[in-house]
């Protein structure tokens, strides 16, 4: 089973989606606005992790370089507000 996280970022809290490739929610929660944070949430779910969605603002281009470097499949929904890498 795939499963699909989406993140609503705030400065100091992201709301955290997982949901499974029927959009079945699996599990929704919160964590700090760091990356170390958001990648611990979604540890559970690595290895059947396809994408993991944010949306563009300030913290996108610094949230996004970080998620990347733990591993993680990012989308930014609006990819010319983030860096590419």
């Amino acid at each position: 089973m795939e499963y699909f996280a989406g993140l609503d970022v705030a400065m100091k809290e992201t709301a955290i989606c997982v949901v499974d490739a029927e959009g079945k929610t699996i599990i929704e929660g919160k964590a700090l606005s760091e990356p170390d944070a958001i990648a611990d949430f979604l540890y559970p779910f690595r290895d059947k992790l396809r994408r993991v969605g944010h949306e563009a603002g300030a913290l996108s281009p610094w949230l996004q370089r970080g998620l990347i470097e733990r591993d993680l499949k990012v989308v930014c929904l609006r990819p010319s507000m983030c860096a590419r890498f």
